[in-house]
């Protein structure tokens, strides 16, 4: 019967040596995986940042362009209203007063109307960038602290393995003193 009594204690220790190296083994790669995730997490967060980057640079050049645009109509417009004073002067009219005036000033003032027109809407294709590259920030740190999260959780649950690593030994050792220990009353040879 001896021989049977440490076969199935080797057995049992065979059984839990396992069922231990698996829980430690589940726990280092719950681990690791939470280390990639947070690295996956950090890469995607710096190709937002770097996008926010370029949304920011694009909002400065609408801007620019927007200035320059407007800078070159309103000098269009002048040109335009001085080939009207030369052609009114050709005809020998008064460029100062009445209805030449009235066509001059009418030019001007829808020129100017584009000329705003045109500073508007640089203005918005420039907040459109800025809110994409605000957009942008602000999904790099939700995905930096789910990258967190994530490391958290693959180390919590490489600690849950351990514990029940640890647990799954100290069960063992209380059965096998139980069965083939002091449960028996102290006697050893019994078997």
């Amino acid at each position: 019967m001896a021989f049977f009594t440490a076969l199935a204690i080797a057995s049992l220790v065979a059984g839990t040596t396992m069922k231990v190296a698996g829980d430690i083994k589940a726990g280092n790669a719950a681990k690791r995986a939470g280390e990639a995730q947070r690295d996956a997490a950090e890469s995607a967060a710096q190709l937002d940042d770097y996008n926010a980057q370029v949304a920011d640079l694009q909002a400065k050049d609408a801007t620019e362009r927007g200035v320059e645009e407007e800078s070159k109509f309103r000098m269009g417009v002048r040109g335009m209203i001085g080939t009207q004073r030369a052609g009114i002067a050709a005809s020998n009219i008064d460029v100062g007063f009445g209805s030449a005036a009235d066509v001059q000033a009418d030019a001007a003032f829808l020129g100017e109307l584009d000329s705003l027109a045109i500073r508007t809407n640089a203005a918005r294709e420039a907040w459109g960038f800025q809110v994409q590259g605000e957009d942008l920030r602000r999904h790099a740190q939700i995905t930096r602290k789910e990258g967190a999260m994530a490391l958290e959780a693959g180390k919590a649950a490489q600690s849950a393995s351990r514990w029940g690593a640890a647990s799954t030994i100290l069960g063992t050792t209380s059965l096998l003193a139980d069965k083939y220990g002091h449960g028996r009353g102290g006697s050893s040879g019994g078997d």
